[in-house]
C-alpha cells in the first residue's frame, strides 16, 4: 500500500480526479473499457467536480456504486444525488453507463441480485473492477461494511444489504468485489480520521477497512489526517 500525503481536501481531491483519469486512459487502452465504483464523502464530491473538468474516455467509461442508502431517489443522503450535482450534469456519460444501486426496488433482496448481474455484464465473472473509490469512516468502516454487520462476512455474493446504520439500510459492494479490483483508491480526510488511518495503513485487519486488499492499493491523504504518522 502507497500513502501520499497532500496539504488540504481540495489537494486530494484534485490529485485524486487526476489518478482516475490516468488510470481510465490505461483501462481503455489495455481494455477498451474502464469500470470503477465511487463511494460518497465531502471530499469525493469534490473529486468528481475536479473529474468533471479532466480529459477521460466517457465513451467507454461504465460508473458503478460502491455503496448506496435505502432513500428515495433525490434524498439528500443519497450518493446519486450527489453523484448526479458533482459529475453526471458536467460529462457525456452515457446514462446506460451510469450504473446506480437500485435501492428504490420493493425488493432489495432482488435488487441487490440484480446489481450483482450488472456488475458480471461489464467488468466479467466473477467481476474485476478496474479502480474502486473508498473512504473510511472513523469507526473503520468502509463502502457501507460497518462494524459488526452480517455482511462483513458476505463472500458468495457481490452485492449485500446491511443493517440499519446511522439511520438507514444499505446496498454495499462486498469483499470479493473490493480485493479483486485492479486498484484500489482511499481518500482519506480530516483529523477525525488520524487514528484510524494509523491503524489501515498499519494493517489493522480488526477493523473493515483492514480487510481490504492493501496490495494494489493508494492512500491520497491530506496532513491533518496523517498527523498522528508524523
Amino acid at each position: 500500500m502507497k500513502t501520499e500525503v497532500l496539504a488540504d481536501a481540495d489537494a486530494v481531491a484534485r490529485r485524486a480526479a487526476e489518478f482516475i483519469a490516468d488510470r481510465a486512459r490505461d483501462a481503455v487502452a489495455a481494455r477498451g473499457v474502464f469500470a470503477f465504483a465511487v463511494s460518497g464523502g465531502r471530499t469525493p464530491w469534490q473529486m468528481l467536480r475536479a473529474l468533471a473538468a479532466l480529459p477521460m474516455p466517457w465513451f467507454s467509461t461504465h460508473l458503478f456504486q460502491v455503496d448506496e442508502r435505502i432513500a428515495p431517489y433525490g434524498d439528500p443522503d443519497r450518493n446519486l444525488t450527489h453523484v448526479n450535482d458533482s459529475l453526471l450534469t458536467h460529462v457525456a456519460l452515457a446514462p446506460s453507463q451510469m450504473h446506480a444501486m437500485p435501492v428504490e426496488t420493493p425488493n432489495l433482496e432482488n435488487g441487490a441480485a440484480q446489481y450483482a448481474r450488472t456488475l458480471e455484464g461489464v467488468a466479467g465473472t466473477p467481476p474485476i473492477l478496474d479502480l474502486v473509490h473508498l473512504g473510511l469512516g472513523p469507526d473503520g468502516h468502509t463502502a457501507s461494511l460497518v462494524p459488526n454487520d452480517p455482511a462483513l462476512e458476505k463472500t458468495d455474493t457481490a452485492v449485500a444489504l446491511t443493517m440499519p446504520y446511522q439511520g438507514h439500510r444499505r446496498m454495499t459492494l462486498t469483499y470479493p468485489v473490493l480485493n479483486r479490483a485492479r486498484c484500489v483508491l482511499w481518500v482519506v480526510t480530516g483529523s477525525d480520521k488520524a487514528a484510524i488511518l494509523a491503524r489501515l495503513i498499519d494493517g489493522d485487519r480488526t477493523i473493515p477497512a483492514g480487510r481490504v486488499n492493501s496490495e494494489r492499493a493508494l492512500i491520497l491523504a491530506d496532513a491533518a489526517a496523517t498527523a498522528t504518522l508524523r
